[in-house]
Order: C-alpha cells, then structure tokens, then sequence
C-alpha cells in the first residue's frame, strides 16, 4: 500500500483517485481545479531592466535587475568607462543615485537614461569606453582602494602640476582642501576644466580670472557663502560653457552671471536661494539651467 504526504492525501481527496503527473492535460487540470496550489516563481526576465548610460558623448547600453544597487552598477561600469566607482556620479532625472539604494528604489525604470559624470584623475587607465556592454553577473566583492585614497593636507606633486599644464585639466575633487593650492595659478591661462568639487573651499579669489580659456568649472559641494566668491573673477571666464555651484550655501546670484554669454549648463540646486536675477535671460546658449531645492522659487530645465 502507497503512503500518500499530507498535501497529495488532501488532493486524493478533492479530486478523487490519484492520476500520474506526468500524464497527458493532468497540471493544466490540477491547475484549473485548485489554483491556489499553483504559484509561479518570478523569472529573472521580470525583474531585468534596460537603461543607457550616457558618459563623454557615448550611449552605453545595459541590461541589469532592479534589484542591483547603484554601488553595484557603478562596479559593472568601471570596466566598461575606465572610470573608479568611486570617481563615478550617476545621475537620474536631476539627482545623484544613492550608492546604497537599488534601482527600484532609486525609481530607475527600463528604458531609463543615466548620466554618468566622471571625477577628473580618477580613471584606472587610458583605454577607450566601449560602446557596447556586455552582461554578466555582478561581483559582490569589493576591493579596497583605500591605499589611493588622497591625504588630508597632501601637497601637490611636480608630476601633476605638469599634467596639469599638459592636459588643461585641474582635477582636485574629494582633496580635503580648504584653499584652491597656489601651484593651480601657476598653470596659466591654458586651464580649461578646474574641478575642486566636494572639498571645504573657502574662498573663489578673483583671479581665477586668469584663466581666460576656462570652459567648465566645478565649485559644488564646499559649503561656499556669498562672501566666499568674487564674482567679477568668474564673469569674467568669457569662454565658460558649464558653470556647477549647487550643494552649496548661496543665498544670491549676482547679476554679472548675465556676461557668461557661451554658457550652456548652469546648475545652482541645493543652496538657498530666493531668487534669480533678470541677467540670466542674456545667457541666450543656456540648454540646462538646474535650480531645483533651493527657497522658493521656480526650477527651469530647459530653455
């Protein structure tokens, strides 16, 4: 006699004698008759999402699960960009992802296009991006990159200052720096891009006038005041194309911004500001003009 576990025994008895499994229509009927007892599994399919991560002019194609987090995202990138994770900003919609958070929480759809900002100096080699990514599975291990971490107080090398004058570069994000270091001035006026981004800048002087070819200029993140920018030294960067002063404590813009004629990306989110000068009308290139949590006032994203 066959011994029956507890579920098959309560099936034998709504639906009488026992049939093989395997016989022909018997899971389409079982199926039909007690549905409660069918439960499908979610497929990977229904969680993998496709976005497009946009990074130096290059549309990176991806396929990943919403489940991922953003650090992870950032691990399958560098490969991919060439780019630290750690040197990595995505951005959605305006925002900066949460490198704790998952895609769904992050409200990260498919078909949605990420922006990929690279910190300056932080790229692991010279290799080209590529345009195509091709999916794999996601290490959860991290490997420490503490030994390049920057150093409070560390002085600017020879090495770099010559890279510097080379490239037109200056990239001096996450440094620890509460002054922009002299050895930056004595770059000359072949400067195009000055990041100095997330540190604890005190003063904007104005001679940063003195790079009269600047075309991007990262200020976000220092904590600046309005007594700690001479604006006069910024209005004066006649070639400026992207100007990011956000995550900062201004209270007003000055009316000067309105000379910054190529200016094309403005981005002064997250300060405390209660206004924007009339001026900004004159900044007829202006594509991208981000104003979002500041003290009331309204957030233009296009012009």
């Amino acid at each position: 006699m066959e011994l029956l576990a507890p579920e098959d025994a309560a099936l034998g008895s709504m639906a009488g004698p026992l049939v093989d499994p395997a016989a022909p229509g018997e899971a389409s009927r079982r199926k039909k008759n007690h549905p409660s007892q069918e439960v499908e599994a979610p497929t990977m399919a229904e969680s993998t999402i496709k976005l497009t991560v946009k990074f130096g002019g290059n549309s990176i194609p991806l396929s990943v699960s919403s489940d991922v987090t953003v650090k992870d995202l950032k691990s399958l990138l560098q490969p991919i960009t060439n780019v630290l994770p750690r040197g990595q900003k995505l951005i959605f919609k305006g925002k900066v992802l949460v490198e704790t958070s998952t895609l769904k929480q992050s409200k990260v759809g498919d078909g949605a296009k990420i922006m990929l900002m690279a910190s300056q100096g932080l790229h692991q080699g010279e290799g080209p991006v590529l345009k195509e990514a091709s999916t794999r599975p996601i290490s959860r291990t991290v490997v420490s990159d503490k030994a390049d971490q920057t150093k409070p107080g560390l002085l600017v090398d020879k090495n770099r200052t010559d890279r510097w004058k080379a490239t037109g570069v200056i990239a001096l994000a996450q440094a620890y720096l509460k002054e922009i270091p002299e050895e930056v001035w004595d770059c000359g006026s072949g400067v195009r891009v000055l990041d100095i981004s997330e540190n604890f800048i005190r003063e904007v002087p104005a001679k940063i006038s003195s790079f009269g070819s600047m075309q991007k200029l990262f200020l976000q993140g220092n904590g600046l005041s309005d007594e700690s920018i001479q604006w006069e030294g910024i209005a004066s960067l006649k070639r400026l194309m992207l100007l990011s002063i956000s995550h900062n404590n201004l209270t007003v813009l000055p009316s000067a911004l309105g000379s910054l004629t190529s200016l094309r990306q403005l981005d002064v989110a997250n300060n405390k500001l209660t206004s924007i000068p009339n001026e900004i009308g004159l900044l007829t290139q202006l594509e991208i003009f981000k104003a979002n949590n500041n003290r009331q006032i309204q957030l233009y994203t296009s012009f």
